[in-house]
């Protein structure tokens, strides 16, 4: 299975979680881009799972083998195909839900689209493990968007409501693993040093193209741009960022905005945060039913997950908020520095 995203920039992740392997094609990059595999290695690392006990016990090295569009290091102008080779499965931790969706995930949804011959071992498309592929491409739009003083950071600020720092937060993802039981949580997404005027109005906005590049996410359920959703309860006083002159340039005296006006970046930091659902794949019993037999029956979730998936999505939400930010670069015309 196949998914694609971009305009000028078309990012295509495939694969699925318990396949041979993952990867991810890029098809407009810039040529001339050299990449620094420590760089990728270590942003990958980030988002790897079986590091910590924050995250599921199995393990991928989860190095990116570019296969086409590179030689010698630097990009081609090529398509870039990436592939990540899955070596740490274990289907048969799946063998009591192939008639039995699990609750909170896709089981059923795509038995009804694409019938019951498709494997879901380990979310088989529909996996946190497609973020892999999708931090691949990421790593290079990044280190691309950094040549030319563009930067994307994200971090944690929520997990199972706690905001009081890290160590909390870690705490409460501790607490509901204990329990059987898993959080989610938000994470928070800047870019600065973008331009004034990348992107467009209504459909070529960039809230909903970096919207839909935060969506191919796992897990995420919501996504808030300045203010967001608290903008409901201002008024437009309140809620209205002044202009300003500022040492010759035009800026905002505040950031509700999130550094988008009419779908157009506005030259403030590009801010938004991504809310992420807990993990649907608990050791608790769980009620759901029998496809084939129609019955309602009690379910355990066997295999290894992670009790709160928001400490690695960050590099995930960073890798789409560059994948999406260098699509509306690219199709403006706007010209990169590669080297």
């Amino acid at each position: 299975m196949k998914s694609s995203f971009g305009q000028t920039l078309r990012v295509t992740v495939w694969g699925e979680s318990h396949a041979p392997s993952v990867g991810v094609d890029i098809d407009g990059f810039p040529a001339g881009y050299h990449i620094d595999p420590d760089a990728v290695a270590e942003f990958m690392s980030r988002r790897a799972p079986g590091r910590d006990e924050f995250s599921t016990s199995r393990r991928e090295d989860d190095i990116p083998e570019f296969l086409s569009g590179v030689e010698n290091g630097v990009t081609t102008g090529g398509v870039i195909r990436a592939e990540i080779k899955n070596r740490d499965v274990r289907s048969s931790d799946y063998d009591n839900v192939r008639n039995v969706p699990r609750p909170g995930h896709a089981d059923y949804a795509a038995r009804v689209k694409y019938g019951d011959g498709y494997n879901m071992a380990g979310g088989g498309p529909f996996s946190g493990r497609m973020t892999a592929p999708l931090c691949a491409a990421g790593a290079l739009a990044i280190g691309l968007l950094s040549k030319n003083g563009i930067t994307v950071h994200a971090e944690p600020v929520e997990i199972g409501g706690v905001s009081g720092g890290i160590d909390a937060m870690k705490d409460a993802i501790a607490g509901a693993k204990a329990d059987d039981d898993s959080v989610g949580g938000v994470v928070e997404c800047v870019a600065g040093g973008l331009p004034a005027g990348v992107g467009g109005p209504l459909f070529d906005g960039m809230e909903g193209l970096i919207s839909s590049a935060v969506f191919a996410i796992p897990a995420v359920k919501g996504i808030e741009f300045g203010a967001g959703f608290s903008a409901a309860r201002m008024r437009g006083s309140e809620n209205n960022d002044p202009f300003t002159v500022k040492d010759g340039r035009i800026i905002t005296t505040k950031n509700d905005h999130g550094g988008i006006l009419g779908g157009i970046t506005s030259g403030a930091p590009l801010v938004f945060r991504a809310a992420f659902k807990p993990t649907p794949s608990i050791a608790k019993e769980q009620d759901s039913v029998d496809l084939t037999t129609l019955e309602n029956v009690k379910l355990t979730v066997k295999g290894r997950h992670d009790p709160c998936v928001v400490l690695r999505a960050v590099p995930a939400v960073e890798s789409a908020c560059a994948i999406a930010i260098l699509d509306a670069l690219l199709t403006d015309g706007r010209i990169l520095k590669t080297e």
